[in-house]
């Protein structure tokens, strides 16, 4: 079995939040929230991938709206 996911976490108070995507059991990348980029594990994925940093921001932003924070 593969499987693609992403994981959206935030914890208040505190503000700590973090947007990571997964292949297989193996963390793909991460956004950096406050430099709103896209982190790759292997440099090399992002030559063959690519993830707009704006929908992992948009995931933790949804997540607060939910919260009620």
């Amino acid at each position: 079995h593969v499987a693609f996911y992403g994981i959206s976490v935030y914890q208040s108070p505190g503000d700590i939040g973090q947007y990571t995507f997964e292949f297989d059991g193996d963390e793909l990348f991460y956004v950096d929230l406050d430099k709103k980029e896209t982190v790759w594990m292997l440099p090399e994925f992002a030559q063959l991938r690519s993830f707009e940093s704006q929908g992992g921001l948009q995931e933790i932003a949804t997540g607060k709206h939910n919260l009620g924070i």
